[in-house]
């Protein structure tokens, strides 16, 4: 019983010494978003990457150059709406075969859109 004690006293003191091990607090973009349903499941539109870009965290999403992107929501804050998009990318295989990513955020100075299915004009918390 000692030893599970000294053990318990270990791994709180390595809690309180390495912030890694308990998380990183990372700030809410946003309280509202622009949606075109309820619940942000719908496509609002197309867009196409204008460049490259390597995601900083894993909130955001890997964009090359060319590719397809589905957008589904718009976050807003408070100057304006739309700096951040929350999308999904439309990736082609080898066999030309169509796989739908991950859905994730990325700057809108990125893109520029193709076609927009329908308009964001809903707004979600």
């Amino acid at each position: 019983m000692t030893q599970s004690v000294y053990v318990m006293i270990l791994l709180s003191c390595l809690r309180l010494m390495c912030p890694l091990t308990t998380g990183i607090f990372m700030e809410k973009f946003t309280s509202k978003k622009l949606c075109t349903d309820n619940d942000c499941v719908y496509t609002n539109s197309l867009a196409r990457a204008e460049e490259d870009y390597n995601a900083l965290d894993c909130r955001f999403i890997n964009i090359k150059k060319g590719q397809l992107i589905y957008v589904y929501s718009k976050l807003m804050n408070e100057k304006d709406s739309g700096e951040f998009w929350a999308a999904s990318i439309r990736v082609y295989g080898e066999q030309s075969e169509d796989h739908m990513g991950t859905v994730s955020y990325f700057l809108s100075s990125l893109v520029s859109e193709q076609h927009v299915y329908q308009e964001a004009n809903k707004t979600v918390p």
